[in-house]
């Protein structure tokens, strides 16, 4: 993707392209908003710009302004495997990025680019550094080596640390409104009919369990699939084991990652709904309703509960999306919340 492929973000992207053409760039970053997907594609794409072969165009001081995508550089970062942009996530058991990783990516910062023109460090879910981590962190962060960018990802910054955050140019995203994707809303439609058909009873409530649990185990599975088949594992057979062993932690992470991400935004999606069924116990008008194609639905769930029903219903989904930000037992917490609903 290039620069002009973020229309929602155009203030950010242009605030880059400014920096890229004056010859300033900073040296730290941090990118905070409410889908760190869309982070990601932007760190990626600033990466890619930094060490574009063929750029559409550049600055008077010679820097690219955006990326062709079509390069080997371009292609290389689009696969996460270039050697020169580094990719640190939180590891998948633990959910932190731990003072290991933190050093392995300081050790290999400070050693000039292989093949680029600018080595790139990007750390998605900054706001699961430990304190450790963070504080060895701040000697790079203050002084990082020449022809290197590091860039923070967060979707909470509130919990980054104030020496890490005071140390980066920050850049606040767009949250754009109520963004669900067509496969969510297409789930969200039919977990809607469920409810409407459900009749408030436990075992109604059992049956949009088991359709909650499908979707999020069809998501991790298409997860798998889809980063197993891009990761160097699948294309080379005769890696070093402890090369071997490190990518696929390195996977398991990042699968992971994306799963945690993905049903973050299902439960958002949910919530959304939720709200409607809320503002319909309220008697507000169509005009107030986040999901107005869904309205037909919410309305059946609220004619038969209060609101005060309706807005606890939003504070157990508020507190589950909380409890599965911790190493809490997945399903567990999904069946307690599910069941507390009153629907």
């Amino acid at each position: 993707m290039s620069f002009n492929q973020f229309p929602d973000q155009k203030i950010v992207t242009e605030l880059l392209q400014r920096s890229l053409e004056r010859n300033r760039l900073a040296h730290g970053y941090l990118f905070s908003g409410a889908n760190m997907e869309e982070l990601e594609a932007v760190a990626r794409t600033l990466a890619k710009t930094l060490n574009c072969q063929n750029p559409p165009s550049r600055s008077a001081g010679g820097l690219a302004m955006d990326s062709c995508d079509q390069c080997d550089a371009c292609r290389r970062i689009d696969a996460s495997n270039h050697p020169d942009v580094l990719w640190v996530r939180p590891e998948s058991k633990s959910r932190i990025i731990s003072i290991e990783q933190m050093r392995d990516l300081m050790a290999t910062v400070d050693l000039k680019p292989a093949v680029a023109e600018y080595k790139v460090a990007i750390i998605v879910g900054a706001d699961r550094l430990k304190t450790e981590g963070a504080n060895a962190f701040l000697k790079t962060l203050e002084e990082p080596p020449a022809k290197s960018v590091l860039i923070l990802l967060t979707t909470e910054r509130q919990r980054i640390l104030e020496t890490i955050v005071s140390r980066c140019l920050r850049l606040n995203f767009a949250g754009g409104g109520v963004r669900i994707s067509p496969t969510n809303m297409a789930w969200l439609a039919e977990f809607g009919q469920s409810a409407a058909k459900a009749g408030g009873g436990l075992l109604g409530r059992y049956r949009l369990l088991g359709v909650l649990l499908k979707q999020l185990a069809l998501q991790r599975a298409e997860i798998e699939k889809s980063l197993s088949a891009n990761s160097p594992l699948e294309r080379y057979d005769d890696l070093d084991p402890k090369m071997r062993d490190k990518m696929e932690d390195e996977l398991s992470a990042a699968i992971e990652a994306e799963y945690r991400r993905q049903r973050s935004e299902l439960m958002s999606a949910l919530q959304w709904w939720l709200r409607d069924v809320w503002l319909q116990t309220l008697s507000s008008g169509a005009e107030m309703l986040c999901l107005p194609s869904l309205g037909a639905t919410a309305q059946a769930v609220a004619h038969r509960i209060s609101s005060a029903d309706a807005l606890e219903n939003l504070q157990i989904i508020d507190g589950l999306q909380r409890s599965l930000q911790t190493n809490v037992q997945e399903a567990l917490a999904i069946e307690v919340g599910l069941l507390k609903l009153k629907l």
